[in-house]
C-alpha cells in the first residue's frame, strides 16, 4: 500500500492476547499502546486511520480502553476509534470518553440482531456501521447448500448454521433471494448487499472475497435500488422465515461478550 497510502483507508483491530481469538480479550491500555506501535511498524506508516477494539473486554473498563485510544488519537498515530460487536451500552460508555466513528459487527440478512438496539443506538450517536459477513459467509450468494463439503480447515466447520440440516433447511431464504435476483437481472450476492445499503446510508458493508469476478460482481450491488416494494417483499417473506442454526459454536460465543 506504500505508493498510495494516501488514497486508501487503512483500519486494523487490538483486543486478543498475542493477536490470537483462542487465547482471550486483552484491551489492558499497555496491550493497546503496544499493537498500535507494532502495528505502525509493520503497515510502515505513521497513522493508522481506523483502530477498532475487535471483542469488548470484560475485565477492562471501556473508559480505561477508551481513554487509552485517546492518547494514541492525540498524539496522531490514530484518527479514528471503533469498535465491533459490541453491545449498545458498551458503546456509549466508550463513546462518552472517545467518540466512536465506527462499530463492526454482523448483520445481514440472516443476522438481524442489531436491528434491535445497536441501529438506533449509531443513528443517535452518529457513529458508521460496518457489517461483516454480509454475505452471510458466503451462504447468501445461492452457491451453498447441503451437498457442499468445505475444506477441513474452513471455520464454517463449525458454525452450526453450516451444518449439513440447517443448509439444508435454510434454503427458503436463497430461493427468495433467487426470485428477486432474475427479476433485477442481478446476483442473489448483489441483492443481499443491495438490501443492506438500502436500511441506511452510514452502512458500509464489506464482504470478503479472494477472486477479481466476485469484487466486481460485489461492487456491483451499489448500483442496485431497491425499490420499496422490494424491501417491503423481502421483508414480508423473512417475516415467515425462520433462519436455522446459531451464528457461532457454543465456544465462539463466549467471546461476544457485549
Amino acid at each position: 500500500m506504500a505508493p498510495f497510502r494516501n488514497d486508501v483507508v487503512i483500519a486494523t483491530k487490538f483486543g486478543f492476547k498475542d493477536g490470537k481469538p483462542s487465547l482471550g480479550t486483552d484491551s489492558r491500555p499497555a496491550t493497546i499502546r503496544a499493537v498500535a506501535e507494532a502495528s505502525l511498524k509493520r503497515l510502515r506508516t505513521d497513522v493508522i486511520d481506523l483502530f477498532y477494539q475487535h471483542r469488548v473486554d470484560p475485565n477492562v473498563p471501556m473508559e480505561e480502553m477508551a481513554g487509552a485510544v485517546k492518547d494514541l488519537i492525540r498524539e496522531g498515530k490514530v484518527r479514528h476509534f471503533g469498535m465491533s460487536e459490541a453491545g449498545a451500552q458498551s458503546i456509549r460508555r466508550a463513546h462518552a470518553v472517545q467518540p466512536v466513528t465506527a462499530l463492526q459487527s454482523e448483520y445481514s440478512l440472516w443476522w438481524r440482531e442489531p436491528e434491535q438496539e445497536i441501529l438506533s443506538t449509531l443513528e443517535e450517536l452518529g457513529i458508521g456501521f460496518v457489517p461483516f459477513s454480509p454475505l452471510g459467509k458466503g451462504f447468501l450468494t445461492g452457491k451453498i447448500d447441503e451437498n457442499t463439503t468445505f475444506d477441513k480447515n474452513d471455520f464454517r466447520n463449525t458454525v452450526p448454521r453450516f451444518s449439513e440440516e440447517n443448509r439444508k433447511a435454510n434454503q427458503a431464504l436463497i430461493s427468495l433471494l433467487g426470485t428477486i435476483a432474475s427479476r433485477m437481472n442481478a446476483t442473489p450476492a448483489q441483492i443481499a448487499l443491495a438490501w443492506l445499503l438500502a436500511q441506511k446510508p452510514w452502512i458500509v458493508p464489506i464482504p470478503g472475497t479472494t477472486k477479481l469476478h466476485r469484487l466486481e460482481e460485489n461492487l456491483g450491488a451499489a448500483n442496485i435500488q431497491l425499490a420499496d416494494g422490494d424491501l417491503k417483499e423481502i421483508n414480508d417473506a423473512l417475516s415467515n422465515i425462520e433462519v436455522q442454526g446459531n451464528r457461532y459454536s457454543e465456544q465462539a460465543q463466549k467471546m461476544v461478550n457485549r
